[in-house]
């Protein structure tokens, strides 16, 4: 579980840009393409992401009243019912001792002691759906025997890690999506989290459900399900491309300004989240500063050209993203 911040939809200013090429000797080097990109404010929101699967928000399971036999069923799965409908009817004990006597002594009895001595409804204690059918038609049964499960509303439970649970509040949007439909996102609240936690593999984890603002036909329960937690509300940033960020010849997180004379110029700046090919700057330059930067994989020349050093730090998204913000925008643990 990670926690992750995407770029929002709507961009304050896009970042302009244009290849061009500039001659960069040293020694032995061959010329240098960079790429010219703009820094640009975007809008961002913080998001946890989360997995689970759909279950039914109560599930309750049918038994009947006493043992017996299943005479018929009136409902599949799958079936909308409602409360008090018929779901089977069942003979008692008794009822299926008489029947089958009277069924060896005739038509006439058996119509008689059919119609006498009624057969058991089995009902439905609530509106919902018929989510399991356990029996079949002549199926003898107990008064323990589950012969149907109905769910009243689906919803998505999802586990999330002791170090994101702080991140999550009851009324928090999500979108959700199932692996079965990777490319339908449903969007819905949450309105339970869970005290009681639990360990797997060492990680402490809680339950987090969600309610979806409409559940599609194509929910079924146990689905697999991912979901975005939205944990926290647009702010503004200035993002740069995550390839422009570099570390200068003296060792200093940097950014190219400029290239002049066929060396290039750096800027100290102050990062904060990356995402994807973007990284935010926090302090060192502003909107609308160019940056420059190579194609691909950029090497910084020292300037006593006894080697190179990689420009990129090793910053893995989850602990570039992972972090919360003060409030002046540093990082905190």
């Amino acid at each position: 579980m990670k926690k992750k911040v995407v770029i929002a939809a709507v961009i304050i200013a896009v970042a302009a840009a244009a290849v061009f090429f500039m001659t960069h000797k040293k020694g032995d080097d061959k010329s240098g393409q960079y790429l010219e990109a703009a820094a640009a404010v975007t809008d961002l929101s913080e998001y946890v992401e989360v997995t689970g699967y759909v279950a039914p928000l109560n599930r309750v399971e049918i038994t009947p009243s006493a043992s017996g036999r299943i005479e018929k069923i009136m409902v599949d799965e799958g079936m909308k019912i409602k409360a008090g409908q018929t779901l089977a009817l069942m003979s008692s004990s008794d009822r299926v001792a008489i029947l089958d006597a009277a069924r060896s002594m005739g038509g006439k009895d058996y119509d008689y002691w059919q119609d006498a001595y009624k057969p058991i409804k089995v009902v439905s204690p609530l509106d919902g759906t018929i989510i399991l059918k356990n029996v079949v038609e002549g199926q003898t049964v107990s008064a323990s025997t589950v012969l149907f499960a109905i769910s009243d509303r689906l919803i998505v439970k999802t586990t999330v890690d002791e170090s994101d649970i702080g991140s999550i509040k009851v009324g928090q949007r999500a979108v959700v999506t199932l692996d079965a439909y990777p490319n339908v996102k449903v969007e819905g609240t949450i309105f339970q989290i869970l005290d009681e936690g639990s360990t797997v593999n060492n990680v402490i984890t809680y339950v987090v459900k969600i309610r979806m603002d409409k559940v599609p036909k194509f929910y079924k329960s146990e689905m697999t399900a991912n979901a975005k937690v939205r944990v926290s509300s647009d702010r503004k940033v200035l993002l740069v491309p995550a390839n422009a960020v570099t570390i200068s010849p003296s060792g200093k997180t940097a950014v190219i300004t400029a290239v002049q004379n066929g060396k290039p110029v750096y800027t100290e700046v102050a990062t904060g989240v990356m995402e994807n090919d973007k990284t935010e700057i926090i302090s060192g330059i502003k909107d609308g500063d160019k940056v420059f930067y190579k194609v691909g994989n950029y090497v910084a020349q020292k300037d006593d050209g006894s080697g190179s050093n990689p420009l990129m730090p090793n910053r893995s998204k989850k602990s570039s993203s992972s972090k919360k913000k003060t409030d002046n925008g540093g990082p905190v643990d």
